[in-house]
């Protein structure tokens, strides 16, 4: 049965939504309760900003990662939050198992939010539902992807540059222009490469575990390649920016990339997880990839290229900053999740094998 969970500020004790592995995080679940405003926060807190009044927000994907830390910081701020998530499949595809009068029953009421955040809404079909749904809807804020842009020799990646409709996020370009179209209120969100807590893309993840096992850190070709990460809390597509935006009239019908303001090479990254994480500064070896069958299995988390863009609009229009340098960033992660013996994935160091077992065979 589909099923909506409703968020909001109560006097009722706490109700943990989410199972303890993943509801706890800093101290804190995620629950029916009501949050004091606080003043002054520590560096690297959920950063409450005042929104121009009490929202009904729906949440498209709010159970894991940016919807977390995200629900929870509407929440603090009083506006009533609902979560919807259904995995991969569309908005109006029928669950397995549920009959037809249950889902009949299920409808997004017209009148029933004032702003949505789409968190995973990969193509535009899957959005279309939502606007037909919700015709007085106030704003529409949607994370896309900086992965839509023209590969450029020329970077990093601004808001007006070209964009590539044969990309593999190709569905986010096709909702930016559906939500264009529509007449909406909308604000598109470009993040990079997103890193932090509870993180279910194997980024800092990826370098923690081979770091935890006193691995070398394969890299492919020369390890100067240049990308940049945004973390969860204060950066990537959640607070403070998701409040910045909402209500915001700077912010309608405006796109914005969000990351972290550094760059950093594949190199100096694994170095600044291995200081992140307390561990030695790792053997690093590089290797061609072309010289391996790697199969369907992933070798590097990271795509093969220079891959940045300017945060510059975000913080002059909209006054965003981020607040984490790169190692205090991983640091937080790694200590408040894999270093507490959490992590998404299992290590797989079958890739790794077949490229140090190369190396080693050249250098003898």
């Amino acid at each position: 049965m589909a099923k909506l969970v409703v968020l909001q500020p109560t006097k009722q004790p706490p109700i943990s939504l989410l199972s303890s592995s993943l509801s706890h995080f800093n101290g804190t679940k995620l629950s029916q309760i009501q949050y004091k405003r606080k003043v002054c926060q520590p560096k690297g807190a959920l950063h409450v900003v005042a929104a121009s009044s009490t929202k009904k927000i729906l949440i498209m994907g709010g159970t894991r990662f940016i919807g977390v830390f995200l629900s929870r910081l509407l929440v603090k701020e009083g506006h009533q939050v609902t979560l919807f998530t259904r995995g991969k499949a569309p908005v109006t595809q029928q669950l397995p198992g549920e009959s037809d009068s249950d889902y009949s029953d299920f409808k997004l009421s017209a009148e029933g939010y004032d702003v949505v955040y789409d968190i995973n809404g990969r193509e535009a079909v899957e959005v279309e539902p939502i606007l037909d749904a919700l015709p007085n809807l106030e704003q529409f804020i949607y994370c896309s992807s900086a992965g839509v842009y023209l590969k450029s020799d020329i970077l990093p990646h601004c808001e007006v540059d070209a964009v590539d409709p044969k990309s593999r996020h190709k569905g986010k370009l096709n909702t930016e222009s559906l939500l264009k179209t529509r007449g909406v209120n909308w604000t598109s969100l470009r993040p990079v490469y997103i890193y932090g807590p509870l993180n279910y893309n194997p980024v800092e993840e990826w370098f923690f575990h081979r770091l935890k096992a006193g691995r070398p850190i394969p890299i492919p070709n020369s390890g100067v390649q240049i990308t940049q990460l945004g973390h969860v809390k204060v950066s990537g597509t959640t607070a403070p920016l998701h409040m910045l935006v909402l209500g915001n009239e700077k912010a309608s019908k405006q796109v914005f990339n969000i990351s972290g303001e550094k760059y950093v090479t594949f190199d100096g990254l694994a170095k600044a997880c291995a200081k992140a994480g307390g561990f030695p500064e790792p053997e690093i070896v590089h290797y061609n990839p072309k010289e391996f069958d790697f199969g369907k299995k992933k070798a590097f988390p990271f795509r093969d290229q220079h891959f940045f863009a300017s945060v510059e609009k975000a913080k002059h229009v909209l006054g965003w900053k981020p607040e984490f340098n790169q190692v205090e960033g991983l640091a937080d992660s790694y200590n408040l999740d894999f270093g507490r013996g959490t992590y998404r994935k299992e290590a797989d160091f079958t890739t790794d094998d077949m490229i140090l077992n190369k190396s080693f065979a050249l250098q003898s």
